[in-house]
Parts: structure tokens; C-alpha cells; sequence
């Protein structure tokens, strides 16, 4: 039986609503794909499309809209329909502005404008774009860490997700015919993370990713010569560096990433944007 879907309804980003519905399913052994996100709703116009959505689909809404006028509008409208709504901003608002006497200002992502941490997180996102699939070798020397692996094992979506957590992360593909880094071997090995995958994920994914872009799906790229090749590239350098691996078959970004946070030893950052 198909459980029934979340939707996390927000004015930002809604990474806050989406952390406190993931913290509440895991009571009832709920995994998150059942968590949908709709960000940035931030008119009234968008709100009844929402609530169709979600009713055609049994779903429940969880939100966290400060602009008063929308997040009235989706209760409202949440009612209407008959889809359960959990409004996690609205009374502690009421409350607050009842306890200090001040009109609260119900501006979307206000925590993310003023705390120093977001713009951390906006410079590691720059470096990683700067420093994506190798282009510069040179940022090796100035990364928190970096991932090595063959094409296809996740480095671009991982750098990007280990930036949001303030993180300065360059990938280095490994290619054949591409030269290592000589950087690669100037820094401490504990800041280089490989990424290995199985030999038959990875034909799958390749022969996938061919197909995709109306290519033969047993071309060379996708070959057991070549994948045979690059698998031993990585192996001997992985040892020669001796760093850390992680094994990415059929893990999602998101738990590959808490794998690698949990080995270095970073705390997840707690100051989410809303």
C-alpha cells in the first residue's frame, strides 16, 4: 500500500519545514521519499494548484510561509478542500507577537539574509562551480576536501550538496587520459575522499546515460574494457593516496553525503535556511 506523500509548503527555500517533517516521520519509521517540496510560494495565486495536488494525491501539508496573507490563503484553502495542513510558523508568530508586543516583519528566508552562515555557504558554492570536474587544479591547495572518482559516481551533485554545509569542495575526475594533479599529492590525504562504484551499477548507469543521449548503449564509454580500465586507475590511486573511500553504489546523493560528513567529522549545520 502506497503510503501517503508530505508536501512542504514554503515562502524560502523550505529546507527548515523539510528538517522537522523528516525529524517527525522517522517516529513512525517513514523514510524521506515521502517528502515533496514546493519552495518560494510566495502569492496567493499558487496556492490552489498546491492543495489540488495534493488532494488528488491523499496528501498532508506542512508549511512554514510567514507572509500572512499567503499562509492564511493556505490554511483557508486546505480547509476547503479537506486536506489535513500542520502550520508551523503561524501560532508561534501569533505568540510571539502577542508576547512582545511587536508585529513580526514576514519577510520569507529572513533568517538566510542575516545569518553569517549563509554567506559561507554562497562562497563554498562559488568555489565548487570554480573548481567542478577539475577545471582548476590550483583550488586543490585551497579546498576543505576533495572527491576523486571516475565519471559517473556522483562528484558534481555531491560537491554541490557538501557546499550547502558551508564546505569548500573541489572534484578531480579520474580519466585515462588526463594527467593526475601533481596538487593531489601536496595536501594531507585525510582531505581526499574517493568514490568507488561497482563494475556493474556502473555499466548501467553509463550504458543509461548513452542511450539518453541517442548514442549505442554498448559504445566504448560504456564498454567492460573501459570500465575495467578506469576502475584499476582509481583503485591504484586511491591506494597510492591512500585516503578514504566510499563505497557510492546505489546510494542516493543525500546519504552518500551524510556518510562523508559523519567520517570527517562535521555536525550538520543547524542554521537552515526557512
Amino acid at each position: 500500500m502506497t503510503q501517503p506523500a508530505v508536501y512542504v509548503v514554503s515562502d524560502s527555500t523550505g529546507e527548515t519545514a523539510e528538517l522537522v517533517t523528516r525529524a517527525a516521520l522517522s517516529q513512525f519509521g517513514q523514510t524521506p521519499k515521502f517528502i515533496h517540496r514546493f519552495h518560494h510560494v510566495d502569492s496567493s495565486h499558487m496556492i490552489e494548484e498546491i492543495v489540488d495536488l495534493v488532494a488528488v494525491n491523499n496528501g498532508i501539508i506542512v508549511h512554514t510561509i510567514v507572509l500572512e496573507s499567503v499562509r492564511e490563503e493556505l490554511n483557508k484553502t486546505a480547509q476547503a478542500f479537506g486536506v489535513p495542513i500542520i502550520d508551523l510558523f503561524g501560532p508561534l508568530l501569533n505568540q510571539l507577537e502577542e508576547t512582545y508586543k511587536i508585529k513580526p516583519l514576514s519577510e520569507p528566508g529572513r533568517v538566510r539574509s542575516m545569518d553569517e552562515a549563509y554567506f559561507t555557504k554562497v562562497a563554498a558554492i562559488e568555489f565548487a562551480v570554480e573548481n567542478d570536474d577539475g577545471r582548476n587544479p590550483r583550488g586543490i591547495l585551497q579546498a576543505d576536501y576533495v572527491l576523486i572518482g571516475i565519471s559517473r559516481t556522483s562528484k558534481t551533485p555531491l560537491s554541490q550538496y557538501l557546499a550547502l554545509k558551508g564546505l569548500k569542495i573541489v572534484n578531480i575526475p579520474i580519466v585515462p587520459e588526463a594527467q593526475i594533479p601533481d596538487e593531489l599529492f601536496e595536501i594531507d590525504p585525510k582531505k581526499i575522499i574517493g568514490l568507488k562504484i561497482s563494475k556493474q551499477k556502473l555499466t548501467k548507469i553509463r550504458q543509461e546515460r548513452l542511450i539518453s543521449i541517442g548514442l549505442p548503449g554498448a559504445g566504448t564509454y560504456a564498454s567492460n574494457q573501459r570500465i575495467d580500465e578506469e576502475l584499476a586507475i582509481f583503485n591504484k590511486l586511491a591506494s597510492k593516496l591512500n585516503c578514504f573511500v566510499l563505497d557510492v553504489t546505489n546510494k542516493a546523493i543525500e546519504e552518500t553525503a551524510n556518510e562523508i560528513l559523519i567520517h570527517i567529522g562535521e555536525i550538520v549545520d543547524e542554521n537552515l535556511e526557512l
